[in-house]
């Protein structure tokens, strides 16, 4: 892996993150364009989750100690992911990381966001506001993100999916998404950090640094920008994208 190749990876994490367009299928898709594999990308992959996450953790900071209320909230909604995670993390990995999954679900999910986005968009929220929410809509936003474990599905997108379903409007379905990427991302990637062998040279120390550091500005940056797009065009256009690049992926594939 070259410097370069690093800070593409690390655009790549950062952007699509937090985004309905699924982060582990575009990282699958970047490394399969620029023909990278070995045991050390699959570390890197995982490890600069960690620069997204710390950003969100920072932009929200303020949030997360408003209460105690929503720790319990996200903990509920953190169950389902955590109990299917650990029992099927070696078929997952076996059997739905490659291409063709990525390329099949961002087109799929690409229709069901374009079909729902008016539901989305103009849905009146039923809840005061995130320390409200029920445990048992906790559960099922939980359950709905399950769906995400499949690569191309899109973690964000099963969440904000899953909240408005359960009395959310969107903004704050966006807001529990984020809030809820910080246990989810920070277990997932705990787990396969345990999972994966660690000796690094020093090149690699510094390709890791550059990946952290760059998903980090690049997730913040993403974040911003995202809310400010689904308040004023909503979710479609997401779904526009996520069929153009799934097709393309798979013509690539294919030919």
């Amino acid at each position: 892996m070259t410097n370069f190749e690093s800070l593409i990876l690390g655009i790549v994490e950062g952007i699509t993150e937090f985004l309905p367009i699924s982060s582990t299928g575009h990282m699958i898709m970047a490394q399969h364009a620029m023909h990278m594999e070995g045991e050390f990308v699959k570390t890197f992959e995982i490890a600069i989750q960690i620069g997204a996450i710390l950003a969100i953790a920072l932009m929200y900071a303020q949030r997360f100690l408003q209460s105690l209320t929503i720790y319990f909230k996200l903990a509920v909604a953190f169950i389902p992911t955590g109990i299917v995670g650990f029992l099927a993390y070696k078929t997952i990995k076996m059997y739905l990381f490659n291409p063709w999954v990525v390329g099949i679900a961002l087109v799929i999910g690409g229709i069901f966001l374009i079909l729902i986005d008016n539901k989305v968009v103009s849905k009146k929220s039923t809840t005061l506001n995130l320390e409200s929410i029920s445990y048992k809509n906790a559960f099922l936003i939980g359950l709905i993100q399950c769906i995400s474990m499949i690569p191309g599905v899109s973690r964000a997108a099963a969440t904000i999916i899953g909240g408005v379903f359960n009395g959310l409007d969107k903004k704050q379905a966006m807001e529990f998404s984020f809030l809820l990427a910080v246990p989810t991302m920070c277990a997932a990637t705990g787990y396969d950090l345990i999972k994966t062998p660690i000796h690094f040279s020093s090149h690699e120390y510094t390709l890791l640094a550059i990946g952290l550091v760059v998903a980090f500005l690049s997730a913040w940056v993403a974040v911003k920008v995202f809310v400010k797009l689904v308040e004023n065009y909503g979710f479609k256009y997401f779904g526009y994208y996520r069929i153009a690049i799934g097709l393309l992926f798979l013509a690539f594939i294919r030919f």
